[in-house]
C-alpha cells in the first residue's frame, strides 16, 4: 500500500523526530568512532556496512529504536491472550501486513497451503453463492497458543489458505529473554497438535482428526523454510484409515543464522523416541506386575473395573492418569461449581460404532473434546477433574459403573475433613458420599444414598492411581480412606511420574488453556426468540388460531430464567418471590396463567421447538385456545468458555377463564 506524498513526509517528518528526541545520530557518531578505534586493523582502510550494523546491534541502539518506534496495527489483531487466534495475516513474499512482532522473539509461521484426497467428500457437489454447506475447521495447539482456521467447504480438495503464527520461545513458560538459536529450539520437544473438525448444515460437530506435528525438521532445512505433506488419518475404529492429506509449509522467522545439519536434528528425534519408548516399556512391566498382585489379593477382582490405560481418539493406548491435569481458568471460570456447570453443558456423545455390539471406547485429548464441544462421560470427568484440580482440590477420577452394570465415570473430591463428595460431570449434580455400615444390625437406620453410582473399580488423578480391593466393590458400602492399602492398593507415584509428569516423555500431548466464548449473548438470545416466535405463529396458523404477543409479560419471565442457571450453577434458590409477585400484578382477576421453561446446550431453534412440542404441558401453552389469549416467549443464553451455552427458553400464555 502506498501512501500519499503529504502523509509519506508527515511519516518522515515523525520519525525524524523521535530519533533526534533519542539523540540517535549522536550515539551512532561515538559508536562509529569507537569501532575504528578498536576493530579498524591496520591494513583495513575502510569498515563495511554490515561492520557497522553489527556493532549497533550488539550495543542495542537497533532495539531501542524499535522498542521506541511503536506501529499501531489494526484492532482485529489486538486479542484477548485467551481468545482463540485468528490467522495473521501474510503476502506472498511472507512480509508482514499486519500483527505486532516482537524482533527479540524466535517465531514459526506455520501456512496451511490445500488440502486433498478428503476422498469421503469426492460426491460432494460445488455449494452455490450463499448456499449453507458443510465446512472443515483447522484448530491448532501449541505452548499455550491455539489457533483456529477459517471454516472452508467440506470437498475432495478442502480449499484451506490460513497461515498462523507461533511463539516458540516464551517468556511465559520459562525460556528468558534471550532470543532462542537452533540447539535451544531443538531442545523443545512440544508438537503442534492440529485437529480437524467437520461442521454439518445443523451446527453439528464432528472430529475428523487429530495430529501431532513434528516442526523441528525446519531447524535442518535450507533457509529455515521446509515444506510437508501431512496424512491425516481418521479416529477411533478409523483410526488406520486415511482422511485426507494437508500441503503445509513451515518457516522461521527471523531467519536462523545458523542452522543444524538435518543428521543432527534426526538423531535428536530418533533419541527422543527411543528415551520415550524405554519408559513407556518400563511402566507396562510395572502395571503388568501390579495387575497381577490385584488379582492375588482376590480372584473375583478380575471383574471389577480398573481401568490403567486408555485409547485416545488415535487408537494409541496411553495411562489413565495422562489425561488429566491441573488446569487453571484464569478469569473465564471463578469457583469449582462454575467450573462444573461449565463441563456439564458441554455436550455429551457416545464414541461413534459401526454395526452393533456395545460401547465403543475412546477417550479423547483434551484438544479434541474441545474443539468438537462435546465427547463422552470419561472426557467429562477427565476434564471437571482437571479443573478441579486446578482449584487446589484433592480430586480423582472414579471408574465404576451406574444402574444395569453400564460402565461411568465421575469425579470425587476428598476434604479435610474427610467428606467424600461425589460430582456429576454431565448434570452438575453433586452428592455427598455417606457409607452403609453392613454389620450394623437390620433394623439401624442406614444413609440412603441419592447417586445413581452402582460400583467402583479404581480411583485416580496426575498423580495417583488406586485399585479398590474391599471385600465389595459397591459404592454404598465403600470407605474412601485412600491411605488405607489393605482398601485401596496404589500403585507406585515414582512409576506414575516417569510417564505422566508434564515433559516426562515426548508422546504425551500438552494440555491447551480454555478460551473465552466468543457468543454475544444478548444477540444469541434475541435471534432464537424471534425464531421460536415465527415457528409459534405459524404453528398456530396451521391450527386456524391467531397468535398475539404480549412483549411485557416476556419481559417478566427474564428473572426467572436467570434464577434457573444460578441455581445450578450455585445449588442456591434466589430471587423466586419477586418473580411470583411480578406475575400475579401482571396477570389481572379471571385470567389464568401458565408457564413452561425449558433448558438446552445447543442454538437451534428450530431443534429445540420441536423439543418443546413433545412436552404435553409445552404444547398446552403453545396451542392454547380461549377468551384474550396472549402469548409470551421468553429465550436467555448463558455463555461459557469454549463457546458452550446454556440455553433457557420459557414459554407462557395467559388467558381469561371460561366455565
Amino acid at each position: 500500500m502506498s501512501l500519499p506524498p503529504e502523509k509519506a513526509s508527515e511519516l518522515k517528518q515523525l520519525i525524524h523526530q523521535q530519533l533526534s528526541k533519542m539523540d540517535v545520530h549522536g550515539r551512532i557518531r561515538e559508536i562509529l568512532a569507537e569501532t575504528i578505534r578498536e576493530e579498524l586493523a591496520p591494513d583495513q582502510q575502510h569498515l563495511s556496512t554490515e561492520d557497522l550494523i553489527k556493532a549497533l546491534r550488539r550495543r542495542g541502539i537497533i532495539d531501542d529504536v524499535m522498542k521506541e518506534l511503536n506501529f499501531v496495527t489494526d484492532n482485529v489483531d489486538q486479542e484477548l491472550p485467551s481468545s482463540p487466534k485468528q490467522p495473521i495475516c501474510f503476502d506472498r513474499q511472507s512480509t508482514f501486513k499486519k500483527t505486532n512482532i516482537d524482533p527479540t522473539r524466535r517465531y514459526l509461521y506455520l501456512q496451511v497451503l490445500g488440502g486433498k484426497a478428503f476422498l469421503e467428500h469426492l460426491q460432494e457437489p460445488e455449494p452455490l453463492p450463499g448456499q449453507v454447506c458443510s465446512t472443515f475447521t483447522l484448530c491448532l495447539h501449541y505452548r499455550n497458543q491455539r489457533f483456529r482456521s477459517k471454516p472452508v467447504p467440506c470437498a475432495c480438495e478442502p480449499d484451506f489458505h490460513d497461515g498462523f503464527l507461533l511463539e516458540v520461545h516464551r517468556e511465559s513458560l520459562g525460556d528468558g529473554t534471550r532470543m532462542a538459536d537452533s540447539t535451544t529450539m531443538l531442545s523443545i520437544s512440544d508438537p503442534i497438535h492440529m485437529v480437524l473438525i467437520k461442521t454439518d448444515i445443523f451446527g453439528e460437530t464432528t472430529l475428523v482428526a487429530s495430529y501431532f506435528l513434528e516442526w523441528r525438521s525446519v531447524l535442518g532445512s535450507e533457509n529455515g523454510v521446509t515444506s510437508l505433506t501431512v496424512e491425516l488419518m481418521g479416529v477411533g475404529t478409523e483410526s488406520k484409515v486415511s482422511v485426507g492429506i494437508l500441503n503445509i509449509k513451515l518457516e522461521m522467522y527471523p531467519p536462523l543464522n545458523q542452522m543444524l545439519s538435518q543428521e543432527v536434528v534426526n538423531t535428536q528425534l530418533a533419541l527422543e523416541r527411543q528415551k520415550t519408548a524405554e519408559k513407556e516399556r518400563l511402566f507396562l512391566v510395572y502395571a503388568k506386575q501390579w495387575w497381577r498382585e490385584y488379582l492375588q489379593i482376590r480372584p473375583s477382582h478380575n471383574s471389577r473395573l480398573v481401568k490403567i490405560f486408555a485409547q485416545d481418539e488415535n487408537g494409541i493406548n496411553r495411562p489413565v492418569c495422562s489425561y488429566v491435569k491441573p488446569l487453571r481458568a484464569g478469569r473465564l471460570l471463578d469457583t469449582p461449581r462454575q467450573a462444573a456447570r461449565f463441563v456439564n453443558v458441554l455436550g455429551y456423545e457416545r464414541a461413534p460404532v459401526i454395526g452393533g455390539g456395545g460401547k465403543q471406547e475412546q477417550w479423547c485429548t483434551l484438544l479434541a473434546f474441545l474443539c468438537r464441544n462435546k465427547g463422552d462421560c470419561e472426557d467429562h470427568a477427565n476434564l471437571l477433574c482437571s479443573l478441579l484440580l486446578g482449584y487446589g482440590l484433592e480430586a480423582f477420577v472414579c471408574v465404576g459403573t451406574k444402574a444395569k452394570g453400564v460402565p461411568h465415570a465421575w469425579v470425587m473430591t476428598c476434604g479435610t475433613d474427610g467428606t467424600i463428595t461425589f460430582w456429576e460431570s454431565l448434570t452438575g449434580h453433586r452428592y455427598i458420599h455417606k457409607p452403609i455400615n453392613p454389620d450394623e444390625p437390620p433394623l439401624a437406620e442406614q444413609p440412603k444414598p441419592l447417586y445413581p453410582y452402582r460400583t467402583i473399580g479404581c480411583v485416580f488423578n496426575h498423580q495417583m492411581f488406586l485399585g479398590n480391593c474391599q471385600p465389595s466393590d459397591a459404592v454404598e458400602t465403600c470407605v474412601f480412606d485412600l491411605n488405607d492399602e489393605s482398601k485401596w492398593k496404589p500403585m507406585s507415584e515414582e512409576a506414575i511420574k516417569s510417564v505422566c509428569a508434564p515433559g516426562a516423555t515426548t508422546s504425551l500431548p500438552p494440555f491447551p488453556p480454555l478460551c473465552a466464548s466468543t457468543i454475544d449473548a444478548s444477540v444469541t438470545s434475541n435471534e432464537i426468540e424471534m425464531q421460536l416466535r415465527l415457528l409459534v405463529s405459524e404453528h398456530r396458523k396451521d391450527l386456524g388460531l391467531t397468535t398475539v404477543w404480549e412483549d411485557q409479560l416476556s419481559y417478566l419471565l427474564s428473572p426467572a430464567l436467570a434464577s434457573y442457571e444460578f441455581e445450578r450453577t450455585t445449588s442456591i434458590s434466589a430471587g423466586n418471590e419477586e418473580f411470583q409477585d411480578a406475575i400475579r400484578r401482571a396477570v389481572p382477576d379471571g385470567h389464568t396463567f401458565k408457564g413452561f421453561p425449558i433448558h438446552f446446550v445447543y442454538r437451534n431453534a428450530r431443534r429445540a421447538f420441536a423439543t418443546c412440542l413433545r412436552s404435553p404441558f409445552c404444547e398446552e401453552i403453545i396451542c392454547c385456545r380461549g377468551d384474550q389469549v396472549r402469548l409470551a416467549v421468553r429465550v436467555r443464553v448463558f455463555t461459557y468458555p469454549e463457546s458452550a451455552c446454556a440455553v433457557w427458553i420459557m414459554f407462557a400464555c395467559k388467558y381469561r377463564s371460561v366455565l
